[in-house]
């Protein structure tokens, strides 16, 4: 008993050490770039990152949950393209007059549903994430097109409030909405992952599947829940990013956003070996990847770049992770 828990506590120093270290960087970033132009730390500014990492946010911690199975999600973008253009479609257009939060319902439920073929595709056919995952990114892109008519879909003047109320609002005056919904997913996130036994069993599927399976975890179902949480994060995301853009246009709406929150998971402390992560840390990391685009902005990098400093980032947080990991595998090795 005292051996499991202080393993725990060496995994919770050890998470929260990754998580502080990006923490550490995001305010250096954040002081040296506004030392540069002064205008970086305007309230405007702040406050605009803020909202974006608050919105990319959200669907980072839906991805972490399949990250940390040792798999990924590739239509994330696709899939937001998809809710994106279906909430104010049936809201405005098929179905005028309902509940706000009926639509929200059944949007979220396609989502869900949509998650849940992906794990069963993974699980029961042995397909691999990534051809499952990027065979949807084109189907729900053609999808999200085909339903459209491949036309703008959007609120217009209308649901104002309720565009205020989710996104455009800002709370006590200063933090803005969206950045408020990733902290409170976040901390449902946080808890679910590191305080019930769903989130034991998903850590430990992770870092390795078979001692899963000899220790009775039903692995199957860990992954078809993770997918499920991703696409349902992802179906929010959609609703989110609609109501802050206040339009869709199917072709392009989400496209590349889930290298943005592939790259804040990754980032934020989360192996694409599997088995380890921490909502905290995605979060962070989430809000390194947005400051970081905008701190190049404001350096006078062209913003033709900006996928390039992506690229970059992705790669620099996939190579510290391989490193740490040779490093730590070597201690263990020596101490034997």
């Amino acid at each position: 008993m005292e051996t499991t828990q202080e393993s725990f506590l060496k995994r919770l120093i050890r998470g929260n050490q990754k998580t502080l270290t990006i923490f550490a960087l995001l305010v250096a970033i954040f002081i040296i770039t506004g030392l540069v132009h002064r205008t970086f730390w305007s309230s405007g500014n702040v406050t605009n990152m803020l909202r974006y990492a608050g919105l990319y946010g959200i669907i980072a911690i839906g991805v972490s949950f399949v990250i940390i199975t040792g798999g990924i999600d590739l239509s994330i973008g696709s899939l937001i393209g998809l809710t994106g253009v279906l909430f104010p479609m049936l809201l405005i257009e098929k179905m005028p007059g309902v509940p706000v939060i009926v639509v929200i319902g059944i949007v979220l439920a396609i989502s869900v549903l949509i998650g849940l073929i992906h794990g069963l595709l993974i699980t029961k056919v042995r397909l691999q994430p990534f051809v499952v995952t990027l065979c949807g990114l084109l189907i729900y892109r053609g999808l999200a097109r085909t339903v459209a008519n491949d036309q703008t879909k959007g609120f217009g003047n209308e649901f104002t409030g309720l565009r205020e109320t989710m996104v455009k609002g800002e709370l006590f005056g200063a933090i803005p909405m969206p950045f408020v919904w990733t902290i409170g997913i976040g901390i449902v996130a946080a808890v679910l992952l590191n305080m019930t036994t769903f989130g034991r069993y998903l850590l430990a599927l992770g870092r390795n599947e078979q001692a899963a399976k000899f220790s009775g975890i039903n692995t199957d179902r860990m992954k078809i829940f993770a997918y499920m949480i991703c696409s349902l994060l992802a179906g929010f995301g959609g609703i989110m990013f609609v109501l802050d853009s206040n339009g869709a246009t199917p072709s392009k709406f989400g496209n590349f956003y889930e290298l943005w929150a592939i790259s804040g998971a990754v980032l934020g402390g989360c192996s694409l070996r599997g088995g380890e992560g921490a909502i905290a840390g995605v979060i962070c990391g989430t809000a390194l990847v947005q400051l970081t685009t905008t701190a190049v902005f404001f350096l006078g990098v062209p913003d033709a770049l900006k996928w390039s400093v992506m690229g970059f980032i992705i790669l620099l947080g996939v190579t510290v992770d391989e490193v740490l990991n040779r490093y730590a595998a070597k201690r263990r090795a020596s101490a034997l």
